[in-house]
């Protein structure tokens, strides 16, 4: 291997049930390396017990901002949103992993086990959107990590963070991999009828059991597909999100997945590539040689082809779609598949969103030490 991680071959690798990690691979930033051994004390000297009987906490955030801003050109929209910080979805290819690494924590296991829920989020966003020179932008709301995993169910932040968006009718898009968006269709089906809302369900494999290790807390294939059913007819527009594609792995289910949304009812379709970038590359490899050995060392030569030779290339007109003959075919094959298909572009999605029926709130909540709640600039005469 050409990678910076030979050694994980050489790993021993355990299996996690539930987890999509295999180890808690130390963050980038950390200033000392730490081991685990088994010294012959414990019950099970083979396992670290603790891990794997590992548990979700969920630990309220108070946070100081909430909404992010980005300039990168590959990319359908400049704001995003999100409410939570790691994602219980495990998805062991999550881009999202290595911000975990800012907290002193792990991208691996903990990022999928340790969640911060910032739980002022509605209240923020309606102090953003009160703002006299706040323009309205298309918000996409679950970029970094889903708004819809498990924990929602119980916080609901994602859910009043739309009805701060629905009564000031700003634009938003979902993305999300869990069926639990269909709660909000009483919000999200008359937004979608002013042109204000839209959502992407991304379906990475129609493999149940591959999804069960790559991805093993977000919904099943079969459960995202009747959720793009169940929000298509009520009126929301659904795009699907191919993605990642992973060499010999979910690659060859391109055709397939393209063909099951758009029979679902998907209007709109897109794609990435495999991206390893920082930690994701060990936890991927790591996984790689736990659930497929056989192929691990073929899929990784085809991502390096794709990627110039590299494990990753972050250049922003590579490292969606990659480079080369490969990832040259990839594209022909996703074009081919969903010009027929009658499946537009995620993009035009977004753009399509009407953001002139913007109004700003006109309360804002009291603020932490204000003790009072106050008006949101000047009040409509009518």
């Amino acid at each position: 291997m050409n990678s910076d991680f030979t050694e994980v071959r050489q790993q021993r690798i355990h299996v996690l049930k539930g987890r999509g990690a295999t180890s808690n691979v130390q963050g980038r930033f950390e200033a000392r390396t730490r081991e685990r051994t088994c010294d012959g004390w414990d019950a099970e000297p083979d396992h670290f017990s603790d891990e794997y009987q590992r548990k979700t906490v969920v630990s309220d955030e108070v946070a100081k901002s909430i909404l992010s801003r980005n300039s990168s050109p590959d990319i359908p929209f400049n704001v995003s949103l999100n409410p939570y910080r790691g994602c219980e979805h495990g998805c062991i290819y999550c881009f999202a992993r290595p911000s975990h690494s800012y907290l002193g924590l792990s991208p691996g296991l903990d990022f999928e086990s340790r969640i911060f829920a910032k739980v002022n989020a509605a209240e923020l966003l309606r102090q953003e959107l009160a703002r006299p020179g706040y323009v309205p932008e298309n918000i996409a709301i679950g970029v970094n990590t889903d708004a819809y995993q498990p924990c929602e169910r119980d916080k609901r932040l994602t859910r009043q963070v739309l009805e701060v968006l629905s009564e000031c009718r700003h634009p938003i898009a979902m993305i999300t991999k869990s069926a639990l968006i269909e709660r909000d269709i009483d919000i999200l089906a008359p937004m979608a009828e002013m042109g204000l809302a839209c959502a992407a369900i991304t379906i990475t494999t129609l493999d149940s059991e591959i999804s069960r290790t790559l991805e093993p807390r977000a919904s099943a294939p079969a459960r995202r597909l009747r959720a793009i059913r169940t929000l298509t007819e009520a009126g929301i527009p659904v795009s699907v999100s191919v993605a990642p594609i992973i060499p010999f792995v979910t690659e060859p289910e391109i055709e397939k997945i393209l063909t099951a949304a758009r029979d679902a009812g998907a209007v709109s379709a897109h794609y990435v590539v495999l991206r390893l970038p920082f930690e994701v590359n060990p936890l991927f490899q790591q996984w790689l040689e736990a659930h497929f050995p056989e192929r691990a060392q073929r899929v990784m030569n085809r991502v390096r082809e794709m990627r110039g030779g590299k494990d990753y290339d972050s250049d922003f007109s590579k490292r969606m779609h990659g480079e080369g003959v490969w990832a040259d075919l990839i594209r022909q094959r996703f074009t081919k598949t969903v010009e027929p298909l009658g499946l537009g572009k995620l993009g035009s999605r977004f753009e399509r969103l009407d953001t002139t029926q913007f109004r700003r709130p006109l309360i804002v909540p009291a603020s932490a030490g204000t003790g009072r709640a106050t008006a949101a600039g000047q009040l409509n005469l009518f």
